[in-house]
């Protein structure tokens, strides 16, 4: 366990991106390359858009609240979270939670988290993140209960798993 938590203090925390369980950062797209703060890329007009006006199915949403997250743009991300078709969706917390934690706000974002796992137990990444936010607060006996969590759930050798470990090791979860 100790090699394992000391391996993963190597593994470099940019390469795992907000919101996802895929190890990759998000391309950036037309959103964050051609659009003003605050709107987003519209696919059927091919033009930037107030997130509320733009036509995007919540898919193409979450993809943009990501790609925005990562970029640190985290109120841009909360507005697109609050044009979601549903809010309430287990992804849709996570981010929020994320978005909310990361502007500032960790209670918010905390809260949103345990909406996720309320809606969904084995949400590995609201585990993850929830993790982190425990490491922020320097509560480690907390951060290495969501850990277990992940393992007991089958979240083994995963992104989730692997985040939080880093950031358990390291005292910092995740920057973006």
């Amino acid at each position: 366990m100790r090699l394992t938590l000391f391996a993963l203090a190597f593994v470099p925390v940019t390469a795992f991106a907000a919101g996802s369980s895929d190890p990759e950062p998000p391309k950036p797209s037309e959103t964050t390359q051609n659009c003003a703060e605050g709107l987003v890329w519209d696919l059927a007009t091919q033009s930037c858009m107030t997130p509320e006006d733009s036509t995007n199915d919540d898919n193409a949403r979450l993809k943009d609240i990501r790609e925005l997250a990562y970029a640190g743009q985290y109120r841009a991300a909360l507005d697109v979270l609050d044009s979601l078709d549903d809010p309430d969706a287990p992804m849709a917390l996570v981010y929020y939670g994320f978005a909310h934690r990361k502007a500032g706000q960790v209670d918010l974002g905390m809260a949103y988290y345990a909406a996720a796992l309320s809606a969904d137990p084995d949400n590995l990444l609201a585990r993850s993140y929830k993790g982190q936010a425990h490491v922020q607060a320097g509560d480690m006996v907390q951060a290495q209960a969501e850990l277990t969590e992940i393992r007991m759930r089958g979240g083994r050798d995963g992104w989730a798993e692997m985040s939080l470990a880093n950031a358990i090791a390291t005292g910092q979860g995740a920057t973006y």
